[in-house]
Parts: structure tokens; C-alpha cells; sequence
């Protein structure tokens, strides 16, 4: 899955994400990859999963539906889900599969190894 460009696209539009939500000092120690556990590897709190969870709706729309997915998992999946996990879900969201919701998220603060692709706009 590694290889497929949906699913590095969808990586680096969740790493930069995680910066807007984290902070970029925090992820400079760890490096997000698709086996990174949100539990134990990044330690994000409820709050920052509210908040990861507003960012992907923005991004892809509200067929990309964090918490709902969250809701169809017990508390072992949900200590244990990756990265890859939510770029799988991500990536099998029809809505979201083909084109993002809204370009417009900030990706001032994103990774500077992770484009994100930006529609032209006349922003002034």
C-alpha cells in the first residue's frame, strides 16, 4: 500500500495534519509512517482526535467521518489503530477517494517532505 500515490497523498495530508494539531516540535522526534499508532507512538488525546477528526472533514468531506469510524471500534482497536489504518479508511471512502472536499486547509505548517496538493485560487 506503501506504493500507491492515493496512499502517500492521503499520508501526507494526515502527517500535516497531525502538525496543525500537535505541533510540528512534537512529530520532529517521530517520523509518521503508515505502521505509527496514534496511541502509544503519537499519545494524541481525545481532544486532538476532535480536532484530526474537524481537519479530515474539511479536507475530504463528511464521508470521511473520524469519529464514527472510532465508534465502530472497541477500546483495544482503537489503542492499537496506525496511521495506515485511517489512511485504509480514508482511501476506501468513495467521497473522498477521488477528490478532497476542500483544498483550502492551511498546509502552511505542513511537513515540507509532504506537498499537499493546493487548487490555484485568487486568495487577497
Amino acid at each position: 500500500m506503501a506504493s500507491d500515490p492515493t496512499a502517500e497523498q492521503i499520508l501526507a495530508d494526515i502527517t500535516a495534519m497531525l502538525v496543525e494539531t500537535v505541533g510540528d516540535e512534537f512529530l520532529l522526534a517521530e517520523e509518521v509512517t503508515l505502521e505509527t499508532t496514534f496511541n502509544e507512538d503519537l499519545a494524541l488525546e481525545s481532544i486532538e482526535f476532535v480536532a484530526l477528526a474537524e481537519l479530515l472533514q474539511q479536507r475530504y468531506g463528511a464521508a470521511v467521518d473520524l469519529i464514527a469510524f472510532l465508534a465502530e471500534k472497541d477500546m483495544e482497536e482503537i489503542l492499537a489503530m496506525t496511521v495506515g489504518d485511517l489512511v485504509s479508511h480514508i482511501a476506501g471512502t468513495p467521497a473522498s477517494a477521488a477528490a478532497p472536499a476542500d483544498s483550502s486547509v492551511p498546509a502552511s505548517r505542513a511537513v515540507a517532505s509532504a506537498p499537499a496538493p493546493v487548487a490555484s485560487s485568487a486568495a487577497g
